[in-house]
């Protein structure tokens, strides 16, 4: 009761239960458990099984007693006979307060004590004498009856007092006058030879209650029973369980077990280096991390679902550093943000043993079997198995295109169902009457509330209500949702719906976008729990109707069934990297229509897990002008996290590229001048560093450069950059090599990094939400991308003037612009001035929480190329072995 009362004082919201299984009625001694229980404080939840139960009914009832995180013991008043080895192994060995379990058992006999229990009768018999005599070592005692684990158990606490343990087999000579101490249990007492006890040996009945006359146990002066002890020894077991479970409920110091790396040279290719690796079980890394096994959802041997429980759990707890990767300006080709991302947490991980979680966004299978193909990383700094996270991975985007298309559905089929039908024949199909009753859903008494309408009963309305309940008037020309697939198709850009017979001719024209582009993805990303997503997912807007009002999809009606389908797409996945540091995969939204940054609850979890000491790396898409922008201005105000330190990553390629050099497409050889030393392009080109180093400095947050290092680069070109970076203002600059070498080649960073992380941190917004929604984009067109003004098409400022009267001006600015830029011209490289930014059209995103201004022309659908990947990409039957991605 003193435990319990110190465990109440330290966590007010703990309240011990246990659970007593049994079978039929109660008997006086479970009455005796009960009452103890509740006089401790605990609280005691019965579970009666039929008395003719069998043994898979048994185990059924604990591995659901097992899942329930209320139930902190569970107790078998149940006849030995039905106490097999199986039942007794099917407790969780933190809820045998019997300490029956194989793992209690042996734990007790290894000297594992702190992690598990003791059987409540053995420690009774042990307290009792311990409590009556002096000194037990050198005593012999007698066991009788005792069988099984609790024999094992007995003899093991006896021994470790020093006592010598005799197992009597009744035909025994040599017993005559052996025993201090006779143990006994059930029916062992008749027939025990009283000349087995020594003059005044102490007799413990762990049975029933004994009745007055019982035989040679009356000759003994010193005889006992524990029965009571050995529930209160239970109880003892009930708290003492309760407290590990709270100390498990807190943060679990990590035990990181890394995985060597053996880098070859030359570097194979991606699959290859990937395939060399053997990955631990991703329930083993879990365990190293902190992870609870209540809190994993595996998906197979290497990846798994982490529950957003972890959350509740680890509130209390204070997060890690926070670091962005970003880049400056792109080639086509890419310059290793992934990777840079990836070697980071190897070097801090698996060789400065510092705690830290990479966030990734998960690969869209258009780029995959298109042109760019996967988002792993590269060489020595990877996500494994590169196969499994470029293809499926948990089935995420699966789940978004199901739930996008359910939308489109929704639309059309509305759209047709309201031009064929009267009022009275709508509102009698979307109010039906069942068994004679009429009711409305949940969400069609929120669509009524939303409306002005305060009535439940379906009889109620008046027609005119009806009309406007049944009504969305949807106009098809002014429909902004878009049907998905994930795969780079260019037939589907444009096409029309519609068009069989049983649609009476109600066909339109529409568009697929590629999954990723997707609003639902985006919500994906920016929700902080289910309850938020549901929210944004009712707030979606779909089209206008004809009187010009949004629709959105809880008008549909059609709410409910997103969060459905979207219910396991919001945990993020766990998976590792090359060096078996962990790693989650969680959202991939574009970066031109969206924000293109990976989850913030990937991010919350990551922060968490990795304690106040530990680091969060994720990674921002495109240049820094586009995703690091968003991060900062979107995301972060989505999540309330601010960064501590952003990682600026560069090459040698693409800054000869803005300084210059001819242009690069991807399955191109590369020009000679990306070849050879070019110092001059190197140093023309340095002006787009410069310029991302400075739009950082505009959200407050240090800079480190890092500088991918291809094998073509000299150590002059190296030089210059960092040189170059630093006197711009980066913290530090500093050439990273983890695609040839892994986390060893970015330690250097991750000193920067921890160093960087230590200053002081002056974060900032570029810009009030209060600020009208031109101004907002003007400020991140002057600011950001460097241009002298912003131009407004009729139809954008149309918007814009829309968008202010529906509410919508104080939502962030999310604009959709080239990435090959800083300006709306691809072609123009390096820093672009005197220019003025066109706004062609204003698009809103309300789910998400953002509005996106389009900058010239945005395609939503990728198509392929003459070449796609997929040319090299096969299964072998046999080893079912993928080749061909990379």
């Amino acid at each position: 009761r003193e435990d319990l009362a110190s465990l109440h004082e330290q966590h007010p919201g703990i309240q011990p239960v246990l659970a007593i299984v049994q079978a039929g009625e109660d008997d006086a001694l479970l009455e005796i458990n009960k009452k103890m229980a509740v006089k401790v404080g605990l609280n005691v939840m019965q579970i009666c099984l039929p008395s003719e139960f069998t043994e898979d009914e048994l185990v059924e009832e604990l591995l659901r007693l097992n899942g329930d995180p209320g139930v902190h013991g569970v107790f078998l008043h149940l006849p030995p006979s039905s106490l097999s080895s199986r039942v007794l192994n099917s407790i969780q060995p933190e809820k045998d307060v019997d300490g029956r379990s194989d793992v209690n058992v042996g734990r007790l006999v290894c000297g594992g004590l702190t992690a598990g229990f003791t059987p409540p009768a053995a420690s009774a018999v042990v307290e009792f004498l311990a409590r009556h005599d002096t000194c037990l070592e050198g005593k012999t005692v007698l066991m009788i009856g005792w069988e099984g684990p609790l024999g094992v158990a007995l003899q093991c606490l006896m021994q470790k007092n020093g006592m010598l343990v005799l197992n009597s087999q009744w035909s025994s000579a040599n017993l005559q006058n052996q025993a201090d101490v006779a143990v006994l249990v059930g029916d062992a007492h008749r027939g025990l030879p009283p000349m087995w006890l020594k003059s005044g040996a102490t007799v413990i009945n762990c049975g029933p209650v004994l009745k007055p006359a019982c035989g040679p146990l009356c000759l003994s002066p010193f005889r006992w029973e524990v029965s009571a002890d050995i529930y209160v020894v239970s109880n003892q077991n009930v708290v003492r369980s309760s407290s590990l479970w709270v100390r498990q409920q807190q943060y679990l110091p990590w035990k990181l077990r890394t995985l060597k790396l053996q880098p070859l040279s030359p570097v194979p290719s991606d699959i290859e280096i990937s395939r060399s690796q053997t990955p631990k079980a991703i329930d083993q890394l879990a365990q190293e991390i902190g992870l609870l096994p209540e809190e994993l959802e595996a998906y197979g041997r290497t990846k798994a679902k982490v529950r957003l429980s972890l959350l509740d759990r680890l509130k209390e707890q204070p997060d890690g550093k926070y670091v962005l990767v970003a880049g400056i300006t792109p080639t086509p080709l890419g310059e290793g943000k992934s990777t840079v991302t990836i070697g980071l947490v190897q070097a801090l991980s698996a060789h400065l043993k510092l705690n830290s979680v990479a966030c990734l966004r998960q690969p869209s299978q258009g780029p995959t079997f298109g042109v760019k193909g996967g988002a792993a990383g590269g060489g020595y700094a990877q996500v494994i198995p590169m196969e499994e996270f470029n293809l499926h991975l948990t089935g995420d985007i699966h789940a978004i295109t199901a739930a996008n298309n359910l939308v489109a559905a929704a639309i059309d089929a509305r759209i047709l169902h309201e031009s064929t039908q009267s009022d009275k024949a709508l509102y009698n199909r979307l109010v039906p009457s069942v068994n004679g009753m009429r009711r409305f859903s949940p969400i069609q008494l929120a669509r009524l509330h939303r409306l002005g309408i305060s009535k439940s009963d379906p009889g109620a309305l008046t027609p005119e209500e009806a009309k406007t309940f049944v009504r969305l008037d949807l106009d098809p020309e002014k429909v902004t949702w878009q049907r998905v697939i994930d795969t780079n198709d260019r037939f589907l850009r444009k096409i029309t719906v519609g068009q069989a017979n049983t649609e009476k001719g109600h066909s339109r024209q529409t568009q697929f976008d590629i999954a990723v582009a997707s609003e639902i993805m985006a919500i994906l990303a920016l929700s902080d729990g289910l309850a938020d997503m549901k929210q944004r997912l009712g707030r979606m807007v779909v089209g206008s109707s004809r009187s010009g009002q949004p629709v959105t999809a809880d008008d549909l009606g059609v709410t409910g069934a997103l969060a459905v389908l979207m219910k396991d797409a919001i945990k993020p996945t766990l998976m590792q990297t090359l060096e078996g540091t962990p790693v989650f995969v969680h959202a991939g939204p574009f970066a031109n229509i969206a924000h293109g940054n990976s989850s913030v609850l990937a991010d919350k979890l990551a922060l968490k897990l990795v304690g106040e000491d530990g680091y969060v790396v994720t990674e921002a898409g495109f240049g820094a002008d586009i995703g690091m922008e968003k991060f900062f201005n979107i995301k972060c105000r989505a999540s309330g996290l601010k960064p501590n330190v952003v990682v600026l990553v560069a090459t040698v390629r693409a800054l000869k590229m803005h300084g210059g050099g001819p242009n690069v497409s991807a399955g191109a050889p590369l020009p000679k001048e990306y070849i050879m030393e070019n110092l001059k392009l190197v140093a023309d080109g340095c002006s787009n560093l410069k310029k991302q180093i400075q739009i950082a400095h505009l959200f407050g947050v240090p800079v480190v450069v890092a500088l991918n290092v291809f094998q073509t680069d000299t150590q002059a070109e190296i030089d210059l950059v960092c040189r170059i970076a630093e006197k711009t203002g980066a913290t530090a600059a500093v050439p990273c090599h983890h695609w040839s070498r892994g986390g060893r080649g970015s330690v250097d960073l991750a000193h920067a990094v921890k160093e960087a992380a230590r200053q002081k941190n002056n974060f900032q917004f570029l810009y009030d939400l209060q600020m009208p929604i031109h101004e907002k984009i003007r400020t991140i067109a002057q600011k950001v991308y460097g241009a002298e003004d912003i131009d407004l098409s009729p139809e954008a400022q149309a918007k814009i003037e829309y968008y202010t009267q529906q509410g919508y001006n104080t939502l962030p600015i999310c604009m959709a612009k080239t990435h090959l830029s800083l300006s709306h011209m691809p072609e123009k490289k390096g820093v672009p001035t005197g220019f003025v930014l066109p706004i062609r059209d204003v698009r809103a995103s309300i789910g998400a929480g953002f509005i996106y201004p389009l900058v010239g022309s945005m395609s939503t659908m990728p198509g392929l190329p003459t070449r796609p990947c997929f040319y090299d990409i096969d299964l072998d039957p046999v080893t079912e072995e993928i080749t061909g991605l990379f």
